[in-house]
């Protein structure tokens, strides 16, 4: 059966494609939402992607957001024919008519001095077949006109088959009608009668139309398989002309699982955005539900722990991941300070060996729900330097672009971990120091170059990575950065991506076209396998971002200043 469950799994629940793809086409019509809230592997937005309809897809589960984009980027589909495209119209002008049924509407119903855009409302063409029921056929004149003007031809061929017959002494039984199981006579005296269950005579030494055949008996005489032959010839072009007939005035219903493919073309998924909502904690209450008050042992004692400290429990055993291993900060001792912004002190020896130079950090935690801004770095390296400490380790879940250009802070070095997600969880999360869970991703070491025209490019020389060994930042190689994006013009608040490059630390060309089976125009994609961007006009704000994705999936961005286009801002 097509809703048997699902082989190749990719996730424990994942369902299989046949039953989602039946109900979304039984319930939406191309360009309708489709909500999944529970996304698991994501059949329902895999499917609703490949028959048109838009779709959202929820779970709080990581693991299965992360499995259902891959798929859905990984996807290759049939190109489906728009009913109201050049090509698609073509085609339906070639079907038959749709006939007078409530059908959904499709481009028959579009008139032709329309514009021809490609509107996924007005679906696709869909092949189609015809609808036959007994009251098209007893309602169809058609089929009387063609039996009258058949019926000589049929009958002059029976005739002479009965007449071929006639005298011969081969035993035949009537294998239907009112004779049936009855033998027939051949040698009996024309003019003699056999009395037929309705009531009427039929002759005694001859077939019958429904009588007839398909092969001749190996008794019958040689004389009789010519007009045998020429009586089936007859009937069946009776018979083709009604069905015919039939399925020519019979309603055209149309298939909505097989639209027309242009196989000359492949689809892929569009565009689409993975978005991400604040966990919610519930504050704890009493038995007359008002909020529990009191010292914050009391409250860690009803179920309640302070965030910081359950971060700073995982960074104790976790520390500080860089892209190179050698680079992981693992701290000695993570000890509590009390300060208005610093809220621990790390110590750790680099590379953990026992003679080498014990270096020394204050710990800035961000908040649970929310974004760290550079007055908030500013405000903790102050203090950081007021109390002795070189170095600030800031970790946040986000930092806003400002921050993100935070270097240093007079003496004091800047360093912004990124923590992971799932220390949203972290009360839950085994502390096994397993997983990049505080992961610093240099700033990108980036060049503003210029081109010809007045115009601009970019290069990325790689990213600039703090060496725990030397205390020193060092600039690696482009090996480490896995894509990156540049807005051209970036006004301060949100990254548009108007150019994108992808590096990749194999061969990204031959995984793509491995992927979509099929090939990549080579040169066309050497041009986004670059460390150097396109050529760009100066932008109007005077600002040009760039953003850099390593292959963990961290990303920072930079912020450069460039000569404004004339009359920019």
């Amino acid at each position: 059966m097509d809703t048997g469950p699902e082989i190749n799994k990719s996730y424990v629940v994942q369902t299989s494609v046949n039953p989602v793809q039946r109900c979304i086409l039984m319930a939406t019509d191309p360009g309708d939402l489709v909500l999944d809230p529970t996304c698991g592997s994501g059949t329902a937005a895999y499917v609703a992607e490949q028959w048109g309809r838009r779709w959202i897809a929820i779970d709080t589960s990581r693991v299965a957001l992360a499995l259902a984009r891959a798929r859905i980027m990984g996807a290759r589909y049939p190109w489906y024919l728009l009913a109201d495209s050049p090509e698609g119209r073509e085609r339906e002008a070639a079907l038959p008519a749709s006939g007078a049924s409530s059908l959904k509407p499709q481009a028959s119903s579009l008139k032709p001095d329309l514009p021809q855009k490609p509107r996924i409302r007005q679906g696709f063409v869909y092949r189609r077949v015809p609808h036959v029921t007994l009251r098209g056929i007893a309602n169809n004149a058609e089929i009387d006109v063609i039996h009258e003007r058949t019926a000589p031809a049929v009958e002059s061929a029976l005739a002479e088959l009965n007449g071929a017959l006639r005298g011969s002494a081969a035993a035949y039984e009537s294998p239907a009608g009112g004779r049936a199981g009855r033998r027939i006579d051949f040698g009996a005296a024309d003019g003699e009668t056999a009395a037929l269950p309705s009531g009427e005579d039929a002759p005694a030494n001859a077939l019958l139309e429904w009588e007839v055949p398909r092969e001749a008996p190996a008794d019958w005489p040689e004389a009789a398989r010519g007009p045998l032959a020429a009586f089936w010839s007859a009937r069946l072009e009776r018979q083709r002309a009604i069905d015919e007939s039939i399925a020519r005035n019979a309603k055209q219903e149309p298939l909505y699982d097989r639209p027309y493919e242009d196989g000359r073309k492949v689809r892929v998924a569009g565009p689409f955005t993975v978005e991400s909502l604040s966990p919610h904690r519930i504050p704890a209450v009493d038995e007359r539900g008002e909020p529990l008050e009191g010292p914050a042992e009391e409250r860690a004692g009803r179920g309640q722990r302070d965030f910081a400290s359950m971060i700073l429990e995982q960074l104790r055993t976790a520390g500080v991941q860089q892209p190179r291993r050698a680079d992981r900060i693992g701290f000695a001792s993570l000890t509590p300070w009390p300060g208005e912004y610093v809220c621990a002190e790390g110590r750790w020896r680099p590379g953990g060996a026992e003679d080498a130079e014990e270096q020394r950090a204050g710990v800035f935690v961000g908040p649970e729900f929310g974004t760290v801004g550079r007055a908030d770095l500013v405000a903790a390296a102050r203090e950081a330097a007021e109390a002795g400490f070189g170095t600030l380790i800031a970790c946040a879940f986000s930092y806003d672009a400002q921050a993100s250009e935070l270097e240093r802070a007079g003496r004091v070095r800047v360093l912004k971990a990124r923590m992971n997600a799932d220390l949203h969880m972290s009360a839950d999360l085994k502390n096994t120091g397993a997983g990049n869970l505080f992961v610093i991703f240099g700033e990108p070491d980036i060049e503003l170059l210029e081109a010809e025209e007045g115009g601009l490019r970019v290069r990325v020389r790689g990213v600039d990575v703090y060496d725990p060994a030397t205390g020193e930042v060092r600039s690696d190689g482009t090996e480490g950065v896995a894509c990156w994006f540049v807005d051209t013009d970036y006004n301060g608040e949100h990254f548009f991506v108007r150019h994108a490059y992808f590096l990749g630390a194999a061969d990204p060309y031959k995984a793509l076209r491995t992927t979509l089976r099929a090939e990549i125009g080579a040169e066309a994609w050497d041009t986004l396998r670059s460390d150097v961007s396109r050529p760009f006009a100066p932008p109007p704000s005077g600002r040009i971002a760039v953003k850099v994705i390593n292959h963990l999936g961290d990303e920072v961005m930079k912020v450069l200043r460039a000569p404004p286009a004339p009359g920019g801002a």
